[in-house]
């Protein structure tokens, strides 16, 4: 079976999180690539951009529906939801747009597992960590080369 070790992209393109979104489009269109982990000053994993990140800043703003019962207003939906999005939206920075709750895996993660974490969490790119540091990235495009070996 194989492990991530065996299907990564080594040379991984990172982004720090003052970077600015444009720079960061220009640096995903020039590298053809989907996405970028975020590294903070000291080498460790501050968060994930993707595509879908910048596509987000352009989407029409969700806005919660309202219930009146009795005399009462009723907000269906979370409050820093709504916040949260228009920040995103709103962001200016590398920082500002992405994702802080980064899912990892390790060297030794099978494709199964890979697999399996795409697919269950809708995520599109895996940084692989070792003793804290990204050692590499797995992509689709990564996953679905090792299944025609």
């Amino acid at each position: 079976m194989l492990h991530a070790r065996e299907i990564m992209s080594t040379s991984v393109i990172t982004a720090k999180p003052s970077m600015t979104v444009e720079e960061l489009a220009r640096v995903l269109v020039e590298n053809r690539i989907s996405g970028v982990p975020v590294l903070g000053d000291d080498g460790s994993l501050f968060g994930i951009v993707t595509e879908n990140d910048l596509i987000s800043q352009n989407k029409r703003l969700h806005i919660p529906t309202v219930l009146r019962l009795f005399d009462a207003y009723v907000m269906l939906g979370s409050p820093g939801a709504m916040e949260k999005e228009f920040r995103k939206m709103a962001g200016v920075t590398v920082g500002e747009i992405c994702t802080r709750d980064v899912i990892t895996i390790t060297e030794d993660a099978t494709i199964e597992e890979i697999a399996t974490i795409m697919s269950e969490q809708k995520v599109h790119l895996l940084p692989v960590v070792s003793a804290g540091k990204v050692v590499g990235i797995v992509g689709k495009a990564d996953l679905i080369r090792a299944m025609l070996k």
